[in-house]
Formats: structure tokens, sequence, C-alpha cells
């Protein structure tokens, strides 16, 4: 006698939780352009290393003679994968199952991958469509209760923030419980035109509000994205998976190794000419940065996030003779590179980061100061920005910093851990201070000009004179500044840095790991 009759039944639930929510369901779905939970899994990792956990968790019916009639599945459907050979754990909602939402959830799943990415020390990611919460209003009568908030398990959410790469693809509605996973992540993505990302959707808001508004008006990829509640929208779900894959490439497994070198594809030695000129001479007229951002890493591996998000410093992560390493580069093209309350933010978070899984920091600055005025001040840019120095000061990463134009203010001296050792260069046409001398000089030598017989005459005169002695050439004699350089050796000392860099860049949890 054979089990065989255990696994003939086995297999015949299994496989009507693959119906998932039904037929209808299934093809609602599609005509919404968007896959299943099975498809995207397919999709997402390496072709036939998917291991599906909790293969026939969900809500049984049967007969009188306690027969099984029918199996409708949980919607979430996680297990373990690999993405480029190496493990991941993987979790996606079935919104074919009542909408994704909290109805048809049974929690313990969502707990247990939690538990294994942590405790198995490999990258989490969550494909999240719904709610996935405490339930809808209808909880209430078929429940007979209310029951008090509480997320069960959200200690695993919090400790993966400090101990695994952890990535969230917002791959249609995502409200409530949904939106906080989705937030929770070091790596967000929406889909744009048909993923949307909510604290409460269309129908609660618009029962509230005399205005009224459809799903992209109140949470589309354009306003997730500028309030930095999401890091990347793509245009299909294929790029959302390509883009998750593309970032854990830059990452360990866990913080508990070192980021991996990846592949030597491009020439140490090789120098860019047009970095020479890529700063004008008019500290009036702007450039682009993130040419320049690309002529120095290696080619083609430069992966930027939060593009519409504090737009005054460009974040994302590179690879330098093919160690990871986390950029940061002021963009003047945004308040001339000033530090808004937004861009704080950003870079505080970002910081934290690199911190968490020991990415050695690189940073092309161009920071004039905080940005100033009214607003700037109703933002409270001064403990954003003090709380972005705080966060480099608590940094135990390497540092390599290059002052390719302006360095003023306090934003201006938030360009290395002072509190370690770094390595700071100084391309020419470096300048800094505590101050500008624009507007400036108005400011600290008004009597003097007011008392000269030609007022314009005189502020040149102590423009220039001031401009000779703030030349980089004085800060290098007295080793203020250690260093000034060719730009165009930029990528050769960064190749230098890295690998100097590469023995000392730690392991282990950080004792100030990145929150959401």
């Amino acid at each position: 006698m054979t089990w065989q009759p255990e696994m003939d039944e086995l297999r015949r639930r299994q496989e009507m939780t693959k119906r998932m929510g039904g037929a209808d369901k299934v093809k609602r779905q599609h005509d919404g352009g968007r896959l299943t939970v099975r498809e995207r899994i397919d999709r997402l990792v390496d072709m036939d290393s998917f291991r599906e956990i909790g293969s026939i968790a969900g809500k049984a019916e049967y007969d009188g003679r306690n027969d099984l009639v029918d199996l409708m599945p949980a919607n979430a459907v996680m297990g373990r994968g690999k993405i480029d050979g190496r493990h991941v754990a993987v979790t996606g909602d079935d919104f074919t199952v009542r909408g994704g939402s909290a109805d048809a959830t049974i929690k313990e799943k969502d707990i247990f991958i939690e538990r294994y990415a942590n405790q198995y020390r490999v990258p989490l990611i969550r494909m999240i469509e719904g709610s996935g919460g405490g339930g809808s209003v209808k909880t209430i009568e078929t429940t007979g209760r209310a029951n008090v908030p509480g997320v069960k398990g959200w200690e695993w959410v919090v400790r993966n923030m400090g101990e695994v790469p952890t990535v969230g693809l917002g791959l249609g509605s995502v409200a409530g419980l949904g939106a906080a996973r989705l937030a929770a992540t070091h790596y967000s993505v929406m889909v744009k035109e048909i993923s949307a990302m909510f604290v409460a959707g269309p129908p609660v808001v618009n029962r509230l509000s005399p205005k009224q508004y459809d799903k992209q008006e109140l949470g589309g990829w354009e306003i997730q994205l500028r309030a930095g509640a999401i890091d990347e929208a793509v245009d299909s779900e294929d790029e959302a998976f390509a883009a998750a894959r593309r970032f854990l490439s830059y990452l360990p497994s866990s913080v508990h190794e070192a980021p991996p070198r990846g592949p030597v594809t491009d020439d140490p030695a090789r120098r860019e000419d047009s970095l020479f000129e890529a700063i004008p001479r008019d500290i009036r007229k702007v450039y682009r940065i993130r040419p320049i951002i690309e002529k120095i890493v290696d080619k083609g591996s430069f992966f930027e996030m939060g593009k519409l998000y504090g737009r005054s410093v460009v974040t994302g992560f590179a690879r330098i003779d093919g160690w990871p390493v986390a950029v940061m580069a002021s963009d003047p093209m945004f308040y001339g590179g000033g530090w808004t309350a937004d861009t704080c933010q950003k870079v505080a978070r970002f910081v934290d980061m690199a911190e968490t899984f020991h990415l050695p920091a690189v940073y092309f600055c161009d920071c004039p100061g905080f940005l100033i005025g009214l607003e700037a001040e109703k933002s409270g840019v001064i403990r954003q920005g003090v709380r972005a120095m705080s966060a480099m000061f608590q940094t135990t990463i390497p540092w390599c910093t290059f002052i390719i134009r302006n360095a003023f203010g306090v934003a201006g001296a938030a360009h290395q851990n002072g509190a370690r050792l770094n390595w700071r260069y100084a391309w020419p046409s470096g300048r800094w201070g505590s101050l500008p001398l624009e507007g400036g000089i108005e400011a600290a030598y008004r009597a003097d000009i007011a008392a000269a017989d030609d007022p314009k005459a005189k502020m040149g005169e102590i423009e220039n004179r001031l401009n000779k002695l703030r030349s980089p050439f004085r800060s290098a004699e007295t080793f203020w500044i250690e260093e000034i350089i060719d730009p165009r050796d930029t990528r050769k000392i960064l190749c230098e840095f890295v690998e100097l860099a590469a023995p000392v860049r730690g392991s282990g949890p950080s004792s100030h790991w990145m929150r959401p």
C-alpha cells in the first residue's frame, strides 16, 4: 500500500489554489493590463527556481461528510527562489482573491516570509497589490466586532530594514497597510498609469472631500515619486522586475556580508577630456551633473534612485572598477544645488542605506548652502539639514568627496563625515567659505561701500581682493583642502579609493540602520 491517495489529494488541492480567484477574476486582472501573481513570480525569478511555501493554505469548503468541495487560496503567494543565481525570498499579493484585502489573508504567511528573509539572510521582494490591512468595513459584520488596530509581525518588517535588502513593487492599487508595506523598503517601484498608492483610496477620500478624485489624481506615480514615497516609476511590470534585479545586484544578500565586486568592464585609467571643461568658469552658469557622473563611473553602471524628489541632489548606486559604491552629486539645475528640506530627507535616507549595507560613499559636491527665504524656513530646512549631517557623522563607511564647485555654509560642510578620516579632493573650479562672496560683500562691507566716492568701484575692488584670498591654492597651502586635482584624473583616483576601501567596509548590523 502506497501513499498515492494522499498525494493525489495534495495535487487536487494545489490545482484548486492555482486557479486563484477563478477564471473570471483572472480575466479581469488581464483586462486591466496586469499580470497575475503567479505570472509575476515566474517573470521575476530565475527560471524554475521558485519553491512555493503554503501552496494549499486558504479557506476550504466541506460537505456534510467532511469531504472537500472547494478551496479558495489565501491571497498571497510566497516562497523562495533565485535571482541571478542568488537566493531570495518572494511574496506577492493575489488581487484575484478578494482584491488583496485582509478578509482573505492568512497573516502567518506574510510573517513567515519576513522571518525567512531575516533569519536566512536573503533579500526580500514584496509584490504588492491591494490593502492587506485590517479588512473592509464589512469585516465588522463578518466577525461581529471591530478590531483594535495593530500590525501583527511588523517587528520583522522593521528588523529587515536593518538586515536584508528589501524591495517593494507596487503593481496595482495599493492602500492602507499595503501602502505601508511598499514604503517600508529600501527600494520601491510603481508602474505608470497602472499603479496607485494611497493611505485611503478614492471611495473613502471622496466621501469626505468636496473635490472628487480618481486613482491617478489621488495617488498616481508622479505624486508619489515627487513626494519621495517611492523611488522609481516604470512603464511596465517587466521593467519593474528588471529594476528590482538591478537594484539587488549592487548589494550583499544581507548586512553580514560586504557588497560583492561585480565584473570589471572598464579601464581604471580611462580619462575623459570633457571633464576638464565640464564646470563653467562663469559661476552664474549651470551644467548637467549626470553626464559627469556617467563619464567617471564604470560605463553604464550608474543606477539612479529618487529622481523626482529632493532634486538638488542626485543619488544612486554605481560601480568603480567593478566595486559597488553609493553616489551623491549636487545638481545645480535645481536651486543651484542648494539643499531644500526634502533634499535633506533624501540625503539622510540614502546615507543610512549606504551605511546599512556597507557601501563606500562618493560625493560630487556643488552646494551653495541651504535654501533661504520664508518658504524654506517654513519647511524646517535647518532641522532636516542637521538630521542629514548627523546621518553622515554617524557613518562608519569610507568616504571620498570631490568639491567640484561650491561648498558654503552648514550644508556645504555636510560633504563628508568629519568625525573620521576621509579622502577629499577639489577640482580647480572649487569655491568654499562660510558664505558666498556674492551677496555677502554688501552685508560685511556695507559701511565701506557707502562711504566710498564710487560705491560700484569700491565693490569691485573688495571683490577682486577677496577672490584672490579665497583661491583654492591658498586653502591647500594650509592643508584646509587636502589635494587639488585635474578633473580628468577623477576616475583613476576613485579606482584607487575603492581598492583601499574594500577591506575596511565592514559587515554586520549597523548602529544606525536605515528606517523607511
